[in-house]
């Protein structure tokens, strides 16, 4: 398949296969295209944790509000450390949303080529979540996506997108 047939073919799925964990070595291949992604003077701010024992899945989908994440065998979770990202000298912008975003992205169309189903969550109760991982100080949640094979008959929303035309200038 070729990149651009990836980008269009890929959806959001919100049902998954909850008993056909995914293979490690396909994992593996989905969090080194994050480790892969650039950021802001190669800092790599980032952590990915991957989640599948039954007792912290069920606490992570315990921030998130819809029933369809318990679904998911497998739940990633990009998270960071903003004194450890670049930042701007001229107006103090620090690149952490950015690296992360990045690295999420890579991670979510690797695992659409591997054949697994993402759904990239925001929407999490922070209060929830953050307990639940033990995070370390300073160490911040991102986003999160479901990682499985999706269920028979599973598909996403149809896309909308608006033309080329309204979004991209020619200078």
């Amino acid at each position: 398949m070729n990149f651009s047939t990836l980008i269009e073919q890929r959806y959001s799925i919100r049902e998954f296969q909850k008993n056909q964990p995914v293979e490690q070595d396909v994992l593996e291949r989905i969090l080194n295209a994050g480790r892969m992604a650039p950021s802001a003077k190669n800092l790599q701010p980032w952590k990915f944790k991957l989640v599948s024992s039954p007792d912290l899945l069920d606490a992570i989908c315990s921030s998130y509000p819809a029933d369809w994440l318990r679904s998911a065998p497998h739940i990633l979770i990009v998270t960071g450390c903003r004194d450890q990202a670049w930042v701007r000298r001229q107006d103090s912008y620090n690149s952490l949303e950015t690296d992360l975003a990045i690295a999420m992205d890579h991670m979510i169309l690797a695992a659409s080529y591997e054949g697994i189903a993402t759904c990239w969550i925001a929407a999490f109760d922070p209060a929830i979540l953050y307990p639940a991982l033990e995070l370390g100080s300073g160490e911040d949640v991102f986003a999160i996506t479901p990682l499985g094979y999706a269920a028979p008959g599973a598909k996403g929303r149809p896309k909308s997108r608006k033309p080329l035309a309204e979004v991209a200038e020619f200078l």
